[in-house]
C-alpha cells in the first residue's frame, strides 16, 4: 500500500487544523487576560470597536445609568428581529393586511407570540428612550463636550416615536385606523390658524403636511404603503445611522459623564475586580496600549478605569437579557390588541392616539394647533437649546446635580403636579373660553387655552428658579421636571379618564350606553 502523496497529507493536516485556525482568525489577540489582549479584543471586533478599551468604574454603577441606554438598544434589536419575522407573513394592502394579522394570530405557529413580543418591545423602547433622556438630563450629560450627542439623542427620540406611530397603522383595524386619523388631523392643525387669518387658500401648510403624511386626503391604501415603507426601511436605517453616531460620540467625548471627584466618591475597588488603572505603566507597546497623561477630550487621565472586557460587556449582557426577559414575560401576560376591520364609516368613540401621544391629544382637545404642533415645538426647541444655555459645571455627573439639587427637583415636581391638576380640573369642571363665549375669535382660542396657560406657568416657575439660585441649571431642572410631570399626568388622564366625545369619566362604567 503506497503512502499518501505529500499534498494529500498537507490537505488532511490543514483540514484538522481548520477549527483552530478559524478560532485564531476570530480572536487574533488570544485570550483576553491582559490589558493589551483585552483592548485588542474590543478593537478587533466589528460589533465592539465602538467601545472604549477601558471604562471608568463610575460608569458601571447600576444606580447611575440604570442600564437605560442598553435597554433601549436591546428592545430595538428585539423589535427588529421579530419585525423581520412578521414581514414574512404580513401583506401591506388594505384588502389583505387585516387578514394577514388574523393569520398570524390564529394560523401561524407562535405568530401571536411573536407579534406580542414585537408590540411590547416597541412600547418598552419608547419608555426606555424617554427615561434614558431624563437620566442624561438629570446627571448633566448634555454639557460640553456632549452638546452634539444630546441633539442626536433628541433625533433618536423623534425617530423612535415615528417608528412606533408608523407601525400602529399596519394591522388595519379600527384602533389603528382612527389613531392614525387623529395623527393626520394633528398634522393638518395649522389650518386652525390659516383659516382664522383667511389665508388657507394661498398658504395651506396644514393640508400639505397631511398629504405628505398620508399620500392622500384620507387614511387609505397610499397611507398604508407609505407607513409600511417608513416603518420597515427608512426609519430603521435612519435610527441605525444615528445610533452609530451616538455611540461614537459617547466614546469620543470621554465616555459617560462623571464628577471630577469620582475616584474619591467611589473609594477602593472591591475584591475580585480586574486590575484598576494606576500610574504604574511608564511606556507603551502598541496602538491598543495606554500611556500616562491626559487626553483633550476627557481632560483627565485614565486612573480609576477598568477593562471594558469583561466589565462593560458583562453589564451590557445583563441588561440585554433582562430586557428580553421583560419583553417575553409581558408578551405571555398580555396580547397585542386587534379590533374589528378598519371601517371609515364607523368612527371609534373615543378615538385615541397611541398612549405616548395621549398627553398631546389632551391638549389638542382645546386647540389642535397649539396642542399638536405649537407647544411640542416650543418644548423640543427648548430641550435642544439646553446644552448651549447651561454652560455651568457644578453637579455634572451627579443625579440632580446643580444648585438646589434633589430638593429643587422635588419642589418642581410638586409645583408641576399642582399646576397641571389645577388647570385640568378647572377646564373639566368649568369649561374654557369657547363654552363661556361661543363667538370668541379662533385666534384667541388658539393662543389662550389650558395648554398655553400651563406652559406659561411652567416657564414662570423656571424664570423664578433662575433668579432665586442665580443659575441657568436650576431653571432647566425646574422646567424639565415640570414638563415631565405634566406629560405624565396628561397621559394618565387621556388613557384612563377620557371616554366618549372626549368627556371626563372617573370610571368606564360611567360611560353612556349605546
Amino acid at each position: 500500500m503506497t503512502a499518501p502523496a505529500p499534498a494529500l497529507r498537507r490537505f488532511g493536516d490543514n483540514l484538522r487544523a481548520a477549527p483552530r485556525r478559524l478560532r485564531d482568525s476570530l480572536f487574533r489577540s488570544g485570550r483576553p487576560v491582559s490589558d493589551r489582549t483585552r483592548a485588542s479584543f474590543v478593537f478587533g471586533n466589528v460589533f465592539l470597536h465602538l467601545h472604549p478599551a477601558r471604562v471608568h468604574r463610575w460608569s458601571l454603577r447600576p444606580t447611575f445609568t440604570l442600564g437605560l441606554g442598553v435597554m433601549t438598544l436591546s428592545t430595538f434589536l428585539v423589535a427588529l428581529v421579530t419585525g423581520i419575522l412578521l414581514m414574512v407573513y404580513y401583506k401591506p394592502s388594505t384588502a389583505l393586511a387585516y387578514d394577514s394579522i388574523k393569520d398570524l394570530h390564529f394560523v401561524v405557529p407562535t405568530g401571536r407570540f411573536i407579534r406580542n413580543i414585537h408590540r411590547w418591545a416597541a412600547n418598552l423602547m419608547v419608555v426606555g428612550v424617554l427615561l434614558h433622556m431624563a437620566r442624561a438630563f438629570y446627571t448633566g450629560a448634555y454639557r460640553a463636550p456632549r452638546e452634539l450627542n444630546w441633539v442626536v439623542g433628541m433625533l433618536l427620540l423623534a425617530i423612535t416615536l415615528g417608528l412606533s406611530f408608523t407601525g400602529y397603522l399596519l394591522p388595519w383595524d379600527q384602533l389603528a385606523y382612527w389613531a392614525v386619523t387623529i395623527g393626520a388631523n394633528i398634522a393638518q392643525s395649522p389650518r386652525e390658524v390659516t383659516d382664522a387669518l383667511g389665508i388657507t387658500a394661498w398658504l395651506d401648510a396644514g393640508g400639505l403636511q397631511k398629504e405628505l403624511l398620508l399620500g392622500s386626503d384620507t387614511v387609505g391604501e397610499e397611507a398604508l404603503i407609505r407607513f409600511y415603507l417608513l416603518h420597515v426601511m427608512v426609519l430603521p436605517l435612519a435610527l441605525c445611522t444615528l445610533l452609530a453616531v451616538h455611540f461614537w460620540r459617547v466614546r469620543k467625548d470621554g465616555g459617560l459623564v462623571r464628577p471630577a471627584d469620582a475616584e474619591a466618591r467611589l473609594g477602593p475597588a472591591p475584591q475580585g475586580t480586574w486590575p484598576v488603572f494606576t500610574e504604574a505603566p511608564q511606556k507603551t507597546y502598541s496602538l491598543a496600549a495606554l500611556v500616562k497623561g491626559k487626553t483633550a477630550a476627557v481632560g483627565r487621565g485614565p486612573e480609576g478605569t477598568v477593562p471594558a472586557m469583561p466589565h462593560l460587556l458583562l453589564a451590557e449582557s445583563a441588561a440585554l437579557m433582562l430586557s428580553v426577559l421583560l419583553c417575553v414575560l409581558l408578551s405571555v401576560l398580555a396580547d397585542a390588541p386587534l379590533k374589528e376591520l378598519a371601517n371609515p364609516a364607523v368612527p371609534e368613540n373615543p378615538a385615541k392616539a397611541p398612549w405616548y401621544f395621549l398627553g398631546l391629544q389632551e391638549l389638542v382637545a382645546h386647540s389642535a394647533f397649539m396642542g399638536g404642533i405649537g407647544i411640542p415645538t416650543v418644548v423640543l426647541v427648548g430641550l435642544g437649546l439646553i446644552p448651549f444655555l447651561d454652560r455651568e459645571s457644578e453637579g455634572t455627573g451627579l443625579w440632580f446635580g446643580g444648585p438646589g439639587g434633589g430638593r429643587l427637583v422635588a419642589l418642581s415636581a410638586v409645583y408641576g403636579l399642582l399646576a397641571v391638576v389645577g388647570i385640568e380640573a378647572f377646564a373639566i369642571h368649568y369649561g374654557w373660553i369657547r363654552e363661556w363665549w361661543p363667538k370668541a375669535p379662533q385666534l384667541l382660542i388658539t393662543l389662550v387655552n389650558p395648554g398655553t396657560v400651563l406652559t406659561a406657568a411652567y416657564a414662570a416657575w423656571s424664570v423664578w428658579l433662575v433668579r432665586r439660585h442665580d443659575s441657568t441649571r436650576a431653571g432647566a431642572l425646574g422646567l424639565f421636571t415640570c414638563f415631565a410631570v405634566g406629560f405624565l399626568v396628561l397621559t394618565v388622564i387621556g388613557v384612563h379618564f377620557r371616554g366618549p366625545n372626549w368627556d371626563f369619566y372617573w370610571w368606564p362604567s360611567q360611560w353612556p350606553g349605546h
